[in-house]
């Protein structure tokens, strides 16, 4: 059997009772940290709270599942995924294969950036478009597509959510990194999706007591501190007057932001 359990966004408190329970019944855990991270907490402490030894596996190893697989031919494997377990294609894509293998799968789920940012600021969660994740640009790889998702939703009026990327090295993303990247996007495709004057919102350390969330145009955002990592956007569209509220009170936009939005 797999188990599939997800930790939660910020330390090793976040992880649910069942969750840990199930992890505590395994035979074998392994972790992965490149699809999401928790950074309030260390192998360590996540080893400490289970009473366990974990094997942190990296993005090749999770993404050929055959380490993950073979283990859960005869034991009863437990898989620890930051956030939400099947958030990320790869998940899906190793259930998938055990499935076919007629190995037995289950499971436990956690608290997911997907809801948690658009709860810190105060955006109804059912109003959000196509989620998109900002890759880090690489030599002949800077993908548009990030830009095109923006667009799409703002022409049907829904709010974005943007994921920043966790490099093979470990290093995150920035929120001034994103917004200039994306400004350099918006050069090249010239649609006005995403221009210095764009209201924007900057949410990092999602799940933590010092989580940090501000709301300004894009211009404004570039010159100001963010946190600590992670960070992530979101790029409001039409607003409920409640919305507009939300965002003012709890991430400190303009008063006036819903008439910068238009």
């Amino acid at each position: 059997m797999i188990i599939f359990i997800g930790l939660g966004l910020f330390d090793e408190k976040d992880i649910t009772v069942n969750g840990v329970e199930e992890a505590r019944s395994c035979d074998i855990l392994f972790a992965e940290f490149y699809t999401s991270k928790l950074i309030g907490a260390t192998r360590e402490s996540i080893e400490s709270l289970i009473g366990k030894e974990i094997r942190v596996l990296g993005r090749e190893d999770v993404e050929k599942g055959d380490i993950i697989l073979e283990a859960a031919k005869s034991k009863r494997v437990g898989l620890l995924i930051g956030g939400d377990p099947m958030t990320a294609t790869t998940h899906v894509d190793l259930r998938l294969r055990a499935k076919k293998m007629g190995i037995p799968t289950r499971i436990v789920y956690g608290v997911s950036i997907l809801t948690a940012a658009a709860g810190l600021v105060g955006l109804q969660s059912y109003k959000f478009g196509r989620t998109t994740s900002l890759p880090f640009p690489q030599e002949k790889f800077f993908p548009t597509s990030p830009y095109e998702v923006i667009h799409e939703n703002r022409m049907m009026g829904l709010h974005t959510l943007i994921l920043l990327d966790i490099g093979e090295d470990g290093r995150e993303m920035g929120a001034k990194e994103a917004l200039d990247y994306l400004l350099e996007m918006e050069e090249k495709e010239q649609k006005k999706a995403f221009i210095e004057d764009t209201v924007v919102c900057v949410v990092s350390e999602v799940g933590s007591p010092d989580a940090v969330a501000r709301c300004d145009s894009v211009g404004k955002l570039l010159g100001m501190g963010h946190g600590e990592p992670l960070h992530c956007l979101i790029i409001p569209a039409d607003l409920h007057f409640m919305e507009k509220e939300a965002l003012i009170a709890f991430a400190g936009a303009p008063e006036d932001v819903d008439e910068r939005m238009r």
